[in-house]
């Protein structure tokens, strides 16, 4: 519990590589690494649509939120023409106003009843900017692993006030609230056509995310007959999608892209020669914090406040404005131009004609 805390609206800090070298090795960034590594141990061996998962009265409030999210969202269908334009949609910046406007009430409604907090001191000003920013970018209309990281904050949050239980609730966080996200950010991307964040999302994995690909390897790590290499048959990729998470990525991908997954995805192809999915779980759990955690161009968008503390001597706090932090080219010569959403350049390479010697 955080009961002396006067909670502020969250900022931006990381902005240098010095920056990024006290944030490496401080306790924050330990207390986001074990919070994930616990989530990932909880789900071995379970599947999403095991019945025995226990959700709490509160996991249920969060799950009521992503449900009042949903209706905003089912509010700004897309009405501009599909066929203008292959990258993001300007109707997700109607859905993000509106989300925006409509966050502190919600989590007025689900989560304020639920902690010790009163009026005069309420941890929506720091809430509300985690689970807004867990949705994309307005301007950019895009989604990356910088925004599922915010998700993950927001849970975070959550067990630091108390909300959240980690013994009792972690599996219920995993495979029945980080489950439901990942499905409404499905219908975000496919609606919205947002764009991934970064020229290839997270490095040749997911365009958009990096998370469920280690839970996912957690909860087959002690799978006797299901492989890595599954990933390949295409009938079991569906049969299992529904179970566990790294199909569901696999199902999603084949879904919107037509090329082999060595062309489009030579990572997971790489990936799926390791002979167990133990070692998949351990190479992915090094992966979110190589290429996640300790990334400048992922981690500048990082928000501290007085639930998620900044390490002291990182630079002074910065506009929560993304235009005013520096770019950092990480994502090679493509950094900087606009890539196509998967469901748009799935759509135009759908009407595009075939070669006369095909």
């Amino acid at each position: 519990m955080l009961a002396d805390t006067v909670f502020i609206e969250p900022v931006r800090r990381i902005v240098t590589d010095e920056d990024l070298k006290i944030w490496k090795d401080s306790d924050t960034h330990k207390e986001v690494v074990c919070f994930v590594e616990t989530l990932s141990k909880s789900v071995r061996g379970k599947k999403i649509s095991d019945i025995d998962i226990i959700v709490s009265e509160n996991c249920n409030c969060i799950l009521n939120i992503l449900q009042d999210i949903e209706i905003i969202f089912k509010k700004h269908p897309v009405v501009s023409d599909r066929e203008a334009s292959r990258f993001g949609k300007p109707e997700f910046r109607d859905f993000y106003d509106d989300l925006h406007e409509n966050i502190s009430h919600i989590l007025g409604q689900r989560i304020l009843a639920l902690s010790q907090y009163s009026n005069e001191n309420d941890p929506r000003i720091e809430l509300a900017v985690y689970l807004n920013e867990s949705f994309g970018n307005r301007t950019r209309i895009d989604y990356g692993s910088g925004h599922e990281l915010n998700f993950i904050c927001f849970l975070l949050c959550l067990r630091n006030l108390g909300i959240l239980n980690l013994e009792k609730d972690s599996q219920a966080l995993v495979l029945k609230i980080f489950y439901n996200y990942i499905k409404l950010m499905r219908s975000l991307q496919k609606e919205y056509w947002l764009e991934p964040a970064g020229s290839h999302g997270v490095w040749g994995l997911d365009d958009y995310h990096f998370l469920p690909f280690l839970f996912g390897a957690s909860q087959l790590s002690t799978h006797e007959f299901l492989k890595p290499k599954s990933i390949h048959n295409k009938e079991v990729v569906e049969m299992f999608a529904p179970d566990y998470f790294y199909f569901e990525c696999i199902n999603f991908i084949n879904e919107v892209k037509t090329e082999s997954l060595r062309w489009h995805s030579p990572m997971l192809d790489d990936i799926s020669g390791v002979k167990t999915w133990s070692k998949v779980e351990e190479g992915m759990f090094k992966m979110f914090q190589g290429e996640v955690l300790n990334k400048l161009p992922i981690v500048q968008h990082f928000f501290f406040g007085n639930i998620i503390k900044c390490p002291q001597g990182i630079s002074e706090a910065r506009t929560n404005d993304d235009e005013s932090l520096p770019v950092h080219s990480h994502f090679g010569d493509s950094c900087g131009i606009k890539v196509p959403a998967a469901f748009g350049a799935a759509e135009f390479n759908k009407r595009a004609k075939p070669l006369p010697f095909d």
